[in-house]
């Protein structure tokens, strides 16, 4: 018999849940990502009881998203920093020029004196600094008289701000009061190269002592502190406080260099290397006197994620992780505690976003942004009411394109579908639905010069474009790709009636490259590769479904009797003369799930005893379910399923050398054969 809880957590997750993907799973724990989607290089503040984030968005227009939340799960976007960036013809994408993997990136968030204050650094320019009284806007901008690289500033108690930045070697300076340039003779190096610490770095003072994070990237990613008694040193060094955490992901396919075609493609492996780690990031203690850990890590070709990690403090130190398992996050977790929660206002599960589209209102979604400045003149929500009107501009190809409207991909799979009316396109026009990255791939309908339109499918990785031709008086397709980023492959297919698809095109490979800087990206696009410009391409809507709205987990089988078995070993969890041990597959014992609360388990066998971990032993014990004998059930980001005890924060697992049962495993290795990943299937009376 199923419980209560574990019912309505079903019941959410198959209603409000359904839709998209939220970290709050509905039972007082979340589930990292915070947003399965890219959001890189996070800064977070809190102001009173509120949470406010912000992060990078490189050369897509508007920028600087500023989310709030009252309980650092469930966020909602305020709104952007700024509409457009303009400065010069590379953010317009004119004159052969472009910003790909530039723009805005590495902000530093702060409130001081009733201001909210935004640092951030633009390529070629000179730092930029955005201030508001209202963190939903309006924002002024001011550049700043000097480019300090992946800054971070502090407004100390003696009444000054001050600046630090660099890689490796950490730099020092106070800023001026109208905090647009350095003090002169204030700057100096107060971390030398040599001591371990790298870029990205957050300045903060806890408890009279001053704190540096920062983010280590080369060989193992990792995220390493240094503290001082004072602001300019001398600092000690801890190389990493955060080290190693994947969530079990495998390292993916990528791109060695940044031109092409040809592209030099490197596949993905699952060799721990230590390469999806999370990394860059800082702290924030709650109103209820928590603290806790954000930080973002690789998530191959959907881009950088950010997750929400405890924080136990040792010997003075912020690691992010639990006691017996530091350096590690769990995946899942209890939610942190805030004042709201703790008055009874509970966020409910939500995301910041809107992604579906009909282009009936007076905006565009709140997700949407431009790839690179738009022309304005050149697109509407008004010349046809209830579609977006893209009016064809010259370039030689997608790349190029102007007024390009874009949106993160989700993961861990999803569908997006586009639905074109093609009546208003002109010889050499091409608009439709694409994959910006680098490599991209689209599918869109081609207006052919000698008449005639055409279902086009063009993949940038060989240069091959694959066609079907419309019947004549055909008005409306739709255009639809399904990407899987965990297997990173794409495939794309049209129909002219909604039901009925049919695939265009090979199977797309998905890359994470460093040229645009950003994961891959939904794009609605429209030009005319005829150099002139062109008709007008009227898009009737845009939807993403996600397949998998809760990734791949699955809801606890709660009063179930399930078998466990560990991933791709042949040994499962059973009795054998009486004791807990490993046996064959085929001898698997049957454990019934008992609902522990909080997204715990104790696992019963028949006779009635429970799983329990006693020191360095895991046995079976008779008693009450009690912390001893409770697990938290997580899942990789792959569905294999996890048991983290209570007593030790490490993993159950059956070691494949020797078949002996532990909890001590720090989590899940990228081959997932480390006899920690159980496969668990129900077992019907």
């Amino acid at each position: 018999m199923m419980c209560v809880a574990a019912l309505s957590w079903l019941l959410w997750v198959g209603s409000a849940g359904a839709a998209t993907w939220t970290a709050d799973n509905g039972n007082g724990t979340f589930t990292n990502p915070l947003f399965y989607e890219e959001f890189s290089d996070p800064d977070l503040i809190r102001v009173g009881e509120d949470y406010y984030l912000t992060g990078t968005t490189m050369h897509a227009m508007p920028g600087l998203p500023v989310l709030h939340s009252k309980d650092l799960v469930n966020w909602r976007l305020l709104g952007y920093v700024f509409n457009k960036l303009n400065l010069g013809p590379g953010f317009r994408l004119e004159d052969g020029k472009e910003i790909y993997g530039q723009g805005i990136w590495a902000p530093s968030f702060r409130h001081h004196g009733g201001v909210f204050h935004i640092f951030t650094n633009v390529n070629g320019q000179t730092t930029q600094h955005f201030t508001a009284t209202n963190p939903a806007g309006p924002w002024t901008r001011t550049a700043m008289k000097c480019s300090l690289h992946d800054l971070s500033v502090y407004f100390d108690d003696d009444g000054k701000a001050y600046a630090i930045w660099g890689y490796q070697g950490i730099h020092f300076a106070e800023l001026n009061e109208a905090l647009d340039d350095i003090v002169p003779g204030t700057q100096r190096v107060i971390i030398e190269k040599s001591a371990g610490m790298g870029e990205g770095v957050h300045l903060y003072k806890i408890d009279g002592r001053y704190y540096i994070t920062s983010a280590w990237f080369e060989g193992r990613m990792k995220m390493p502190c240094a503290r001082a008694d004072k602001i300019t040193g001398p600092y000690e060094v801890n190389p990493a406080i955060s080290m190693d955490e994947d969530f079990g992901l495998a390292e993916g396919n990528r791109l060695r260099g940044q031109k092409g075609p040809p592209f030099d493609v490197v596949p993905g492996n699952t060799r721990d290397g230590g390469r999806m780690s999370l990394h860059q990031g800082g702290l924030v203690q709650t109103q209820a006197g928590e603290w806790w850990g954000f930080s973002m890590m690789d998530f191959n070709s959907l881009g950088r994620l950010t997750a929400l990690s405890p924080i136990t403090w040792k010997d003075s130190w912020p690691y992010f992780g639990l006691e017996g398992n530091l350096k590690r996050t769990p995946r899942t977790w209890v939610k942190p505690k805030t004042g709201s929660a703790d008055a009874g206002n509970e966020e409910k599960p939500s995301a910041p976003y809107r992604r579906n589209d009909d282009f009936s209102g007076p905006e565009l979604a709140n997700v949407w942004q431009w790839n690179h400045v738009p022309d304005d003149a050149r697109w509407s929500l008004k010349a046809r009411p209830g579609f977006l009107r893209l009016e064809t501009q010259a370039a030689d190809n997608f790349w190029r394109a102007r007024n390009s409207l874009t949106q993160r991909a989700m993961g861990p799979r999803s569908v997006a579908t586009a639905v074109l009316d093609v009546g208003g396109l002109k010889a050499g026009d091409v608009a439709g639905l694409a994959l910006l990255n680098l490599p991209y791939a689209w599918i869109g309908v081609r207006a052919k010069a000698g008449g005639g339109l055409e279902v086009a499918q063009f993949d940038q990785t060989t240069g091959e474009t694959q066609r079907v031709a419309l019947g004549e008086g055909m008005k409306r397709v739709w255009l639809r790709v399904s990407c899987d980023f965990l297997t990173e492959k794409a495939r794309f297919a049209w129909s002219a009636d909604g039901g009925r698809f049919a695939e265009i095109g090979r199977e797309f490979t998905m890359v994470f490259q460093l040229k645009t800087f950003q994961g891959v990206r939904y794009s609605l696009f429209a030009f005319n590769e005829a150099s002139q410009a062109g008709g007008a391409a009227d898009f009737d809507s845009f939807a993403v479904d996600e397949p998998n709205p809760r990734g791949l987990m699955r809801a606890i089988p709660v009063g179930e009797a399930i078998t466990l078995t560990a991933r791709g070993r042949g040994l499962a969890l059973g009795v054998k003369d009486g004791a807990f041990a490993s046996v064959p597959a085929d001898k698997a014992a049957r454990f019934t799930v008992i609902d522990a609360g909080l997204g715990r388990v104790a696992l019963r066998v028949e006779d009635g005893r429970l799983v329990g971990v006693a020191g360095e032993r895991v046995e079976l014990v008779r008693g009450e379910v009690s912390a001893a004998t409770s697990f938290q059930w997580t899942e990789t980001v792959y569905g294999d399923l996890i048991l983290m005890s209570l007593v030790t924060h490490r993993h159950l697992r059956i070691a494949p050398e020797s078949g002996g049962i532990s909890a001590d495993h720090p989590g899940p290795a990228p081959d997932r054969g480390d006899g920690s990943c159980f496969e668990w299937s129900l077992q019907r009376r």
